[in-house]
């Protein structure tokens, strides 16, 4: 089975794949480098629902015009911050402006917080999947990983907020733990409902 995965970004496109060897699931996934796709996405949702759908489309269409049959799956993810009403939310790749470096954003983030108490800093990092098929049947899945926001970061890489996001069950911020110890991340519990989903599809 072959999957266009809907993004550019290496980073999450080795994710998946990994996530996928490990599941031991018999899945090609290519990206949009793969399939030439070059249009610009304007991703103007309220929703990470509605930008993942709007990626699905605009992707479909291309593939439409150039005879490509193929699965496509999308993602939107963020982070939705309790205390700031949900901010950063669909906004979170440029929450501090487009191309920002991360500390920027992470910046940004903890300076609107700079008097938010301790209990008042639960946060949640949302990633929401959408399949569509070639045949148009659209499925939604949505994954989450509850937490709070640190006053102080950790070591920076990986995940744009992940050193100031502390898990729910933990005492380290999300970029210092191991994959064994987070377990499935907000992106896996979604990619585990799609998964599901293809194999009852089949």
């Amino acid at each position: 089975m072959k999957i266009i995965y809907g993004t550019s970004n290496k980073g999450k496109i080795e994710q998946v794949k990994e996530y996928l060897e490990y599941k031991k699931e018999n899945i090609e996934i290519v990206s949009l480098i793969d399939i030439g796709f070059d249009e610009e996405i304007v991703e103007d949702g309220k929703t990470f629902e509605e930008n993942s759908l709007i990626k699905a489309k605009a992707i479909k269409s291309f593939c439409d015009k150039n005879n490509i049959h193929e699965i496509i799956m999308t993602d939107d993810a963020g982070l939705c911050i309790d205390a700031l009403n949900g901010e950063p939310g669909v906004y979170s790749a440029r929450y501090a402006g487009d191309h920002a470096p991360q500390i920027e954003s992470i910046t940004k983030v903890l300076n609107k917080m700079k008097d938010v108490k301790d209990e008042d800093r639960t946060a949640k990092f949302v990633c929401v999947l959408t399949l569509m098929m070639p045949d148009g049947t659209i499925k939604v899945a949505r994954g989450e990983t509850l937490g709070k926001i640190v006053k102080t970061p950790g070591p920076l890489g990986k995940l744009t907020y992940g050193p100031i996001f502390i898990p729910n069950g933990f005492n380290k911020t999300m970029n210092e733990l191991t994959d064994e110890e987070l377990g499935a991340t907000h992106r896996e519990k979604a990619l585990n409902q799609i998964i599901k989903y293809l194999k009852e599809a089949k």
